[in-house]
């Protein structure tokens, strides 16, 4: 939803098995956008994420034949919301250029028409590990994936009640083509409200509990350009949006300092893994921290003012 409503890129990476591509596509589904779902593989070529490729032939008086490489769009070109399978997999020559359209929303050196895409769900293994076949994605990679999400399974981290739901769910009697029911949305609903994002406020306190969370993150925790990707376009841009965004998801048009906790979100391959596993507690300190100092400013108002009043609360 944070995704969809900040127009921008998501990326879950887990192991085999853990619902990736289904969360992927059930997300696809119940949007009633336009979509495309590609599975990526060592011999990706570009054209199958982009369209057909084609060569055009234009007679040019006094000159003779010109002949360029053109594309008939299709694929990522032509979707609203793009499910990218063990993008993991895929070959740098596409990947390359595929990075380029996740970021401008264009394609060609030349073009001035963006193209319709929204969001891109992006699924992956954990390659950085050995038995998985792949390459790891590297930093400019992870970049494009604004709001990124580690999977685990529930068996492997001994999650027993919710691993019974999961069984509960599938031991019930069913017909073999039992298709699941997706809700939909409005694909109106979607444009809509994405629209509403660039118009929330964003007030001093909020601004001030960013700021201060990658103050501690670079300054308590010692994350910096050598072990981690707190990069400007991310955390001064795009963190911004992304607290807009969960704004309008809680009804509001105005940004609040609580709004810092989807934060949870960006970090989760941004920083060292035993940074992102504490997260959560370092949001809440500086939100603590945050309350605080506002009731400190307001113990300060009210003294203030009652200076300026007589002991019967009267005006000097």
């Amino acid at each position: 939803m944070l995704g969809l409503l900040s127009r921008e890129h998501m990326y879950i990476e887990g192991p085999p098995g853990v619902a990736k591509t289904m969360i992927a596509e059930i997300a696809s589904a119940s949007t009633s956008l336009s979509s495309f779902f590609y599975q990526m593989h060592r011999d990706t070529r570009l054209n199958e994420l982009i369209g057909e490729s084609v060569i055009v032939r234009t007679d040019i008086p006094d000159v003779g034949e010109q002949i360029k490489h053109s594309v008939i769009k299709g694929g990522i070109l032509t979707c609203e919301i793009a499910v990218l399978d063990d993008i993991s997999r895929a070959p740098g020559e596409a990947l390359n250029v595929l990075l380029r359209i996740l970021q401008e929303r264009k394609f060609g050196s030349m073009s001035s028409e963006k193209i319709p895409l929204m969001s891109a769900i992006a699924t992956g293994n954990p390659v950085s590990e050995d038995g998985y076949y792949g390459d790891p994605l590297d930093p400019a990679t992870l970049d494009r994936f604004t709001l990124q999400l580690q999977s685990t399974g529930l068996v492997s981290s001994g999650s027993w009640d919710q691993a019974a739901s999961v069984i509960d769910l599938y031991s019930g009697p069913r017909t073999i083509d039992d298709e699941p029911i997706i809700n939909t949305i409005k694909r109106s609903t979607i444009i809509e409200a994405s629209e509403l994002v660039p118009l929330v406020l964003f007030p001093e306190d909020s601004k001030r509990v960013l700021l201060k969370l990658l103050q501690v993150l670079r300054n308590e925790y010692g994350c910096t350009e050598d072990n981690a990707l707190l990069t400007d376009r991310t955390f001064l841009v795009k963190a911004v949006t992304i607290m807009k965004a969960n704004a309008i998801s809680k009804g509001r048009h105005i940004c609040e300092p609580m709004d810092l906790t989807v934060l949870r979100y960006m970090t989760t391959f941004r920083v060292p893994h035993h940074v992102h596993a504490q997260i959560d507690a370092i949001i809440a300190q500086v939100l603590q921290e945050e309350s605080q100092r506002t009731e400190n400013q307001n113990d300060t108002d009210n003294q203030d003012q009652n200076k300026g009043e007589d002991g019967n609360g009267n005006g000097q």
